[in-house]
């Protein structure tokens, strides 16, 4: 992105427009993409699409909300990178509960190079499921990321060995658990079985579950993406949570969650999310008790530094601008 003067600057709705595809870009669970943008003269919102929303996995819509949150953060950063700042509302409408924010009021404020090198970010993260390297990210870069989570209003609280240990029992219940639910396979399968632009298409799947200390999800089919001979020992993990469990406060998360990532993209830290002990409420209780009781689990971050060694998964595919940005209202 070619640093842009006043003079140069692009139309307001083009910028809220490229702002809303940039957000395209945003991680969501099975990489459904459960958001829709609609530009206006001077604004954008967005809404949830419940269609979406994968019923079996996430039944209360926490997951969408962390989804939605993380689109709205990768939205006011690239608008960030073209020289506007808007006043976000979450949640401004008790009778729309799908209409989740809406940013008004752009200023001009001038191109923020931190923003820029952000949306960046946006365009090389992913998510890499293989076993990380041997080395360990350094004490350093995990408090940066916490304070780029805690910049949005959630803490991450990177976790000690024994609480690892706590960690790893209660993910394998929940996958046992998890594993029962017929609905819940059938939903895994739909999702890892679409051609399109959603879902996990089996370049990012794993061939055999990797040798890991704290299990990741066990999608119900092999992928083609080779896991190689390493185990998970330098991998460091996160629990995001905050004070409140509302529905704002899941859209919140979300943003935390997208700062943490994309901080961690920009530091060459891989970051994959383990949702499933969250999705269940009894390990999530003891998930709360891991944190000693300070807060609501939101979601685990595995971290960790790739093996430079062999090529990563691809990016996993992306919906078409015209079905997630309705520009109808600005179109001339």
């Amino acid at each position: 992105m070619s640093h842009q003067t006043p003079a140069t600057r692009r139309p307001l709705t083009t910028a809220l427009a490229e702002a809303a595809a940039m957000a395209g870009h945003a991680p969501s669970v099975h990489n459904t993409q459960p958001w829709r943008w609609r530009v206006l003269p001077e604004a954008l919102e967005l809404r949830l699409v419940s269609d979406r929303q994968p019923t079996a996995t996430d039944p209360t819509g926490q997951l969408v909300m962390l989804s939605c949150g993380a689109a709205l953060h990768h939205a006011r950063l690239a608008l960030a990178a073209e020289g506007w700042t808007a006043t976000v509302h979450r949640m401004p409408d008790p009778g729309e509960p799908e209409l989740l924010a809406r940013l008004t009021d752009p200023q001009a404020s001038g191109v923020d190079p931190d923003a820029m090198r952000m949306v960046q970010c946006m365009q090389v993260r992913h998510t890499d499921r293989r076993p990380v390297s041997e080395e360990p990210v350094s004490e350093e870069n995990l408090a940066a990321i916490a304070s780029a989570a805690a910049g949005e209003g959630a803490h991450l609280e990177i976790l000690d060995r024994d609480q690892v240990l706590q960690l790893a029992a209660a993910a394998s219940h929940a996958a046992e658990v998890e594993a029962e639910d017929s609905q819940l396979r059938a939903e895994l399968d739909y999702w890892t079985s679409r051609a399109g632009g959603s879902g996990l298409p089996p370049e990012v799947l794993l061939q055999q579950p990797a040798q890991t200390t704290v299990p990741g999800r066990d999608f119900g089919r092999p992928g083609t993406l080779s896991g190689g001979p390493g185990h998970d020992r330098a991998a460091s993990y996160g629990v995001l949570y905050g004070d409140e469990d509302d529905p704002r406060a899941w859209l919140r998360a979300g943003e935390a969650l997208s700062a943490a990532w994309l901080f961690a993209t920009r530091l060459g830290v891989s970051v994959v999310p383990l949702s499933g002990v969250v999705e269940v409420g009894g390990t999530r209780q003891i998930l709360r008790q891991v944190l000693a009781g300070f807060g609501h689990p939101y979601l685990v971050l595995r971290l960790g530094i790739a093996d430079p060694e062999h090529a990563g998964p691809p990016h996993t595919p992306r919906l078409p601008r015209e079905q997630v940005v309705d520009t109808t209202a600005v179109d001339d």
